[in-house]
This record gives C-alpha cells, sequence and structure tokens, in this order.
C-alpha cells in the first residue's frame, strides 16, 4: 500500500498477488454483506404488509423524519406547481436535454412487435411484445438528490408505454421531494409520485397498501436497506436486476492524461464510503502520477464527499498494475464492473475484448459523469460482478415475450409423429394421447 500524507491508497501488483488476494480484490463488495440489517429490513417489511399506510408512515417518521398522513404520501399537483418555481431555468434545460437524449437512445431499443416465420410448412411461430402491466421506480434521496436517477427510470417505462408506473422516493424531513426531480418526473410524463422510501417503499410496492399500489416490478438504485428488501420480497415482486453501491474502473495505459485518470476516480468514489473505484494500468509510471495528484484533488472535495472517498481508497479502491492491457483487460473482465471508462490509444481496438462490463465509456472526452447525465445511454446498471448476467437497464426491462404458434392439418402431419414419440419416451400418457388424437383428426378430415 502506498501511503500519502493523508489519502490511504491501496496498490496492487497483479502478479503479486496470491490466488486468495486476487479473490478478495475482485469479490469485496459492500452490497453482499446485507447480514446486519436484514432484521430490522424484516420488521419493516412485516409490519407493511400486516398494516399498511400505518406501517409506512410511523417507518418514514423513524427512518426519514419526517411526518406525513396517509393522505399527505402522494405528491399533489400544488407540489409538482411549487417544484416548478424551485428549479431555475438552466436546470431545467439541462434535465429537458438530456431526457431528449436519453428517449433517442431508449426509442433504438425497442423490439418488433411481433414477428412470425414458417419453421416447417404449415406449421407458423413467432413471438409478441409487449409491456408489464405495472412497475414500481425507486429514486434514492439518502446521498444527495438524483433528478438523474428519475430521468433514467421514467424514459423507459413511457417508451415501453407501462400502463402504471410508479414513483417511490424518500422525503426530506419537512415532507417535500426533491424539487428537481418532481420537474423530471413531469417533462417525462410521471405524475404518480410518491413520498416514501427505504425498505419501507419496496414493501409496500410489493404488498400494495391503502395509497400505494401493488406493482409487478420494481426497478431503480438504493442502500443496503433497498437492496435487502428487494431480495427478500423477491418470491413477491420481480424485484429486478441488481442496483447497489456505486462502482467503477478506469483502464488506461500509459498514454492517458494522469488528471483525467485521477479525476475520473473521484467520480463515484465520492457517492459513498461503499463505492468500489480502481485504475487498472499496465504502465506503473502513471499509476504513481495517478496517486501523486489523488491527495490534492480529494483535499478540495467538501467535508462529506471528501470522507467518502478517503474511505473508498482504502477500503474498496485503488491501483492494479498489470503487465499489459490484455492482462488488463482480462482483470476488468474477471471484475465485471458497472462503469468501466477506456482511456487507451485505440478504445475501439480493444472493444471487441471487453465482454463484462454495464457500460464502457471509450476515449478521452466520455467522461463518466457524462454517461450519469447527458449522453442518452442508460447509468443503471448492474452492480456487484453482476455485469457477467446482467444488462444496463433499457426497455427489454419493462416488456416481456410471448410466443405463438399456429399449426395447420399439413402441419400436424410433419410435427404430430415426432411429438407422439417424445411423450412415450418420457412417460407421459396424457400427453401421448392428445398428440395422437390430433392426427387422427386429421386423418378423418383427409377420409372427407
Amino acid at each position: 500500500m502506498t501511503v500519502t500524507d493523508t489519502l490511504h491508497i491501496n496498490r496492487y501488483v497483479l502478479s503479486e498477488l496470491s490466488t486468495a488476494e486476487r479473490r478478495r480484490l475482485l469479490e469485496q463488495r459492500a452490497q453482499d454483506n446485507l447480514e446486519a440489517v436484514e432484521a430490522t429490513v424484516r420488521t419493516v417489511v412485516d409490519a407493511v404488509r400486516a398494516e399498511g399506510d400505518a406501517a409506512v408512515v410511523r417507518f418514514t417518521a423513524e427512518f426519514d423524519r419526517a411526518t406525513l398522513s396517509p393522505s399527505e404520501m402522494r405528491v399533489s399537483e400544488a407540489e409538482f406547481e411549487a417544484a416548478e418555481k424551485l428549479v431555475d431555468d438552466n436546470l431545467r434545460a439541462a434535465i429537458a436535454r438530456s431526457i431528449e437524449n436519453i428517449g433517442k437512445h431508449h426509442r433504438a431499443q425497442l423490439p418488433r412487435q411481433t414477428w412470425m416465420e414458417e419453421v416447417v410448412p404449415g406449421v407458423l411461430a413467432g413471438e409478441r411484445v409487449t409491456p408489464i402491466d405495472s412497475v414500481g421506480l425507486y429514486v434514492p434521496r439518502g446521498k444527495g438528490s438524483f433528478p438523474s436517477v428519475m430521468m433514467m427510470l421514467c424514459v423507459p417505462a413511457i417508451i415501453a408505454e407501462v400502463p402504471e408506473i410508479v414513483v417511490c422516493t424518500p422525503p426530506g424531513p419537512d415532507g417535500t421531494v426533491d424539487a428537481a426531480s418532481l420537474v423530471t418526473a413531469r417533462l417525462c410524463g410521471v405524475r404518480h409520485v410518491i413520498k416514501v422510501g427505504g425498505a419501507q417503499a419496496i414493501a409496500a410496492m410489493a404488498y400494495g397498501t391503502e395509497t400505494v399500489p401493488k406493482v409487478d416490478k420494481i426497478l431503480g438504485p438504493g442502500n443496503q436497506y433497498v437492496t435487502a428488501a428487494r431480495r427478500m420480497l423477491a418470491g413477491v415482486v420481480n424485484p429486478g436486476p441488481p442496483a447497489g453501491p456505486s462502482e467503477s474502473v478506469v483502464l488506461c495505459d500509459g498514454d492517458a492524461d494522469v488528471l483525467t485518470v485521477a479525476r475520473e476516480l473521484l467520480v463515484e468514489a465520492e457517492h459513498g464510503e461503499d463505492s468500489a473505484v480502481l485504475l487498472v494500468t499496465d504502465s506503473a509510471e502513471l499509476a504513481d502520477g495517478v496517486i501523486g495528484l489523488l491527495d490534492g484533488l480529494v483535499a478540495e472535495l467538501p467535508d462529506r464527499r471528501r470522507a467518502n472517498c478517503t474511505a473508498v481508497f482504502a477500503n474498496y479502491g485503488g491501483v492494479v498494475i498489470t503487465a499489459s492491457v490484455a492482462e488488463s483487460v482480462d482483470f476488468v473482465n474477471a471484475y465485471a464492473p458497472e462503469h468501466l471508462r477506456v482511456l487507451v490509444r485505440d478504445p475501439f481496438e480493444l472493444l471487441p475484448s471487453i465482454k463484462h462490463a454495464g457500460e464502457v465509456l471509450l476515449g478521452e472526452y466520455a467522461s463518466i459523469p457524462y454517461g450519469n447525465f447527458s449522453i442518452g445511454v442508460n447509468a443503471i446498471l448492474p452492480t456487484g460482478r453482476n455485469a457477467r448476467t446482467y444488462s444496463c437497464m433499457g426497455v427489454e426491462e419493462l416488456m416481456k415475450r410471448s410466443s405463438f404458434a399456429y399449426v395447420s392439418a399439413d402441419g400436424a402431419r410433419r410435427i404430430g409423429p415426432g411429438a407422439v414419440e417424445l411423450a412415450a419416451y418420457e412417460g407421459f400418457p396424457a400427453h401421448e394421447a392428445a398428440a395422437r388424437h390430433v392426427l387422427e383428426r386429421v386423418e378423418k378430415a383427409d377420409a372427407h
């Protein structure tokens, strides 16, 4: 480990790590340590299921220090109007531009609504794509205000044409919702916003209460209480893909700009002390240059963000030095980061080798904040190595596929005998009889 005056930065040389040390580096994730909050979350979930709004109101007062009656939980039209007056024109314009870009990107994701093909003469097989009936979107607030999360969730839901969209977001102690987030929801076309957060919000959307509708699926990031509640309620509601504490990897070679690398590392580090941030490079010289800059850059941050960065670099962050760019890519694929920033001579040449990452931002100008706010790609991404099997948030998370088929008499003649044989082999006599019955009907029709 390299120690600067006030900032401790983990420094790993990949070739010198034992198998166990490498495994720890890959697998250390705060969101997996949920045991400490599971008892509290279970109490909340059980109470919301049994008591509905009464429990939600009680836990909102306890955890968010906001006193609300059930009738005050839903954001009113007057509150939307008040929020509009609190957001200046520049911020509103920035939100509108981002929503436009997010819309362009996500409309390109829309699949064909219906397709079919003739698999053999007389047998048609296809699929239909339809939106889910209802979705609950969770927009956190504990570590800041997140109109960006509101837009990343609401825009795909609107484009997917989900009939019922419900947003839950925590109130402040004064009982109000972040004004920019309300303006964002309104610009997206979403008006059903509930002032409730934490595990109680997840439980309310999973079970339904007098005020909070029961939904089919829940999407959005959250803290360990939200993550634990979603896991706990997986049998009650589709909890959506995992989205835990922030994480990023900056992958670069020796040509990268040192200050750019250092600033990109701080982007996700300032989110919270449970974030995970790594620089992965084959250049020890560049790594040392970045380490030399970080102490001063962290010192410039406000107290809360400085404390977050300091904790991250001592725990879930640091510098990984590899023997080559190829080894760097292998490490990144094993790590499967949420955000991957690529700063190498030819990023597009490297792109085909990158298999596991929530998003890949290429080149010296594709800053992580541009991805978080303005490019149009979705910033709600799988964390905790889940990018190996989960995808970035998109319209497909809000849609489902149903297969359909049509079989003519000629088609039945072609596929029926095989179905009879397989049903008999697998020992399902009712299957066999039904398949044989259809063939017999075809034969009778032919006789006439």
